[in-house]
């Protein structure tokens, strides 16, 4: 799937009902691996629910989203917590948990 139809879905989010960010997260989560890098790259700049379901689709999607998780932290520190936190859930590491 083409970024830009990716991005299209993700502005969906903002105006979508519970339903359908579910379905829109469960798209994402399908695509796999070729979603990581435009996620990965929303998920620094979108914000509330929108920021929410990026980030559990880059969980979802699980492992194939670590290298781009890492190689964006060390280029952004301002990023770097959030790509800690979603490589500890995806490895199941709780070293986050409260």
């Amino acid at each position: 799937m083409h970024a830009d139809s990716i991005k299209y879905f993700l502005t969906q989010l903002e105006t979508a009902d519970n339903k359908s960010k579910s379905e829109i997260e469960n798209m994402l989560v399908n695509i796999g691996s070729a979603a990581v890098p435009v996620l990965v790259e929303q998920l620094q700049t979108v914000k509330g629910a929108v920021r929410g379901v990026v980030a559990m689709s880059l969980i979802r999607i699980g492992e194939a989203s670590i290298p781009s998780l890492k190689k964006v932290a060390e280029n952004n520190k301002n990023f770097e917590w959030v790509a800690k936190y979603l490589i500890s859930e995806i490895k199941g590491d709780n070293k986050f948990a409260a």
